[in-house]
């Protein structure tokens, strides 16, 4: 009888263990770090006489800030990358994740304000400064993508450059891509920038 009884009062006291912990609450799993969105790649700017090479994705902001937009996306949740060719053609992505959508949608529609005067505001800077800005026209990717091209010129010095923008949104992530070259807006690759900007808006997740 006292086996019997030392036998059943261990069963018990390990049914009790058991019992305490399928109680225990499960360890917390922490949650997967959410995609940082993906860049462009050198292959996927326009064509070019001669290959893109582009430098390694950075984060905050560039050192050099661009021309039009300068001053106006926060460093924090911005990374950049920057491109360039043997011809003096360089291009710019940047891509700033906000903490919202709205958030994101006031910094796309900030920065469209500041190319669409951006040429203004440098003629303001620099006497003697010509030139033409175009809105390019929309393109129907994820939220939206607006392109822009800046034509300037110093008639002084017979020097011209052409620069094309974009600004595209994709939940609350923004990005602009710049491309800019020694010339003239007849000069450049319209079309094969407008494509880059659907690819990036597209890539971004």
């Amino acid at each position: 009888m006292r086996t019997l009884r030392t036998a059943l009062l261990a069963a018990a006291a390990a049914s009790l263990a058991v019992t305490a912990l399928a109680q225990l609450p499960a360890a917390a799993v922490p949650a997967p770090a959410p995609a940082l969105p993906k860049f462009l790649g050198p292959g996927q700017l326009p064509a070019s006489l001669t290959p893109w090479t582009a430098d390694p994705v950075r984060q905050g902001l560039p050192e050099e800030g661009s021309v039009c937009t300068a001053g106006i996306a926060p460093a924090a949740g911005t990374r950049h990358r920057d491109f360039r060719t043997e011809l003096d053609t360089n291009a710019r992505q940047t891509i700033t994740v906000a903490a919202t959508t709205a958030q994101a949608k006031t910094l796309a529609a900030e920065l469209r304000s500041a190319l669409e005067t951006c040429l203004d505001r440098l003629k303001e800077q620099n006497p003697g400064l010509e030139g033409e800005a175009l809105y390019q026209g929309r393109i129907k990717v994820e939220e939206g993508a607006h392109v822009y091209s800046i034509d300037t010129s110093y008639p002084e010095v017979g020097s011209t450059d052409i620069g094309l923008y974009s600004v595209g949104r994709d939940g609350r992530t923004v990005t602009v891509v710049e491309w800019g070259q020694l010339g003239e807006l007849d000069g450049a690759p319209l079309e094969g920038f407008k494509k880059t900007t659907r690819t990036a808006v597209a890539k971004l997740y």
